[in-house]
């Protein structure tokens, strides 16, 4: 299985090297900052891609990982392009779950054109339940986390109602730089025009800080209530 395997309160799964990035580097840093123990699953290689090779993948993710600050960061080698949520795929995934024993997990909204985000959604949400069953040879002890948040990272041209967006207006810049790290698929063989890719990102993160106030914003979406202690957590 895995050496090494730290206890993570945060376990943000993408579906692809660079889809954590994309959809919420800046939660990744604002958590990091806060003393929280953030871990990254990609589930495949994210290649072939036009413009990538697995080692230049590789290496460009080892650079947005350093960027963000990660200690800890995985692949699950599962195939790319024909994800799909397996029984053999989730008892890996719910496996990893039992060993990390993260409180919370992210995965891909739920909603998207790209068969590789919609079946990651599935294997998260079905391994988060299979990780919490007794008698299996799924290594670990059973442990259920406590919730799933959802980040848009969508290949649909959505306009998203999310359940609480989060203020990353000191992060963006960095987290702008975690995605940078991916020449191969952001800036090798795209317009220099503008906009850019990266100029849309920011139009993007600062559409969702105009939202709640401030300069840039990441959304997030969850299928169960959200529950406040205090009126005070609201702004």
């Amino acid at each position: 299985m895995i050496d090494n395997v730290p206890k993570l309160d945060a376990l943000v799964i993408a579906p692809h090297p660079d889809d954590a990035e994309l959809g919420m580097g800046g939660a990744i840093l604002k958590m990091l900052s806060e003393g929280w123990k953030v871990g990254v699953l990609d589930l495949t290689s994210g290649e072939p891609t036009p413009f990538g090779s697995p080692e230049t993948r590789r290496q460009e993710t080892a650079a947005a990982t350093e960027t963000l600050g990660l200690t800890w960061r995985h692949n699950a080698g599962l195939p790319n392009r024909s994800l799909e949520p397996t029984l053999a795929a989730r008892e890996l995934i719910a496996g990893i779950f039992r060993l990390t024993k993260p409180r919370w997990l992210f995965a891909p909204y739920w909603e998207d054109a790209h068969p590789d985000h919609t079946a990651a959604t599935a294997l998260v949400e079905a391994a988060r339940f299979w990780a919490k069953l007794s008698k299996t040879e799924m290594p670990g002890e059973p442990y259920h986390p406590e919730r799933i948040f959802y980040y848009y990272c969508v290949h649909l041209k959505l306009t998203p109602q999310p359940d609480f967006i989060l203020d990353i207006s000191d992060q963006w810049e960095t987290k702008r730089k975690s995605i940078e790290a991916y020449q191969s698929q952001f800036v090798v063989g795209r317009s220099t025009d503008p906009p850019t890719f990266m100029d849309r990102m920011r139009d993007e993160a600062a559409y969702w800080g105009k939202a709640i106030g401030s300069r840039y914003g990441e959304p997030f979406a969850s299928r169960e209530p959200i529950a406040l202690r205090s009126m005070r957590e609201l702004f």
